[in-house]
């Protein structure tokens, strides 16, 4: 990674909203969006390729995945009763009986 005496400002154009999405996700993950895209491209340099395998295919959620998402969904809509928890003892209470 550059040094503050190597570093540049770089701009480009991005969606707004695949920003703010990106944004959050590298928030939830411990970094900004800045440090996200220099760890990028310092893989693709380390690789001399993408980081990833980009392809025109869409893959497939699994078929675990897509039950979980109706389980999740149904859980929402009220259809399935969960137990919910307002601390973290309570709830390893109930797991460790």
């Amino acid at each position: 990674m550059a040094n503050m005496s190597n570093a540049i400002n770089m701009s480009f154009r991005v969606d707004k909203n695949l920003k703010a999405q990106a944004d959050e996700l590298f928030k939830n993950l411990g970094m900004n969006t800045s440090v996200a895209l220099n760890m990028f491209l310092t893989q693709s340099v380390r690789e001399q390729a993408l980081p990833f395998t980009p392809n025109m295919i869409s893959p497939e959620p699994s078929n675990e995945l897509k039950e979980a998402l109706q389980e999740l969904d149904d859980i929402e809509k009220g259809k399935i009763k969960v137990k919910g928890y307002h601390n973290i003892n309570t709830f390893i209470d109930d797991m460790l009986k």
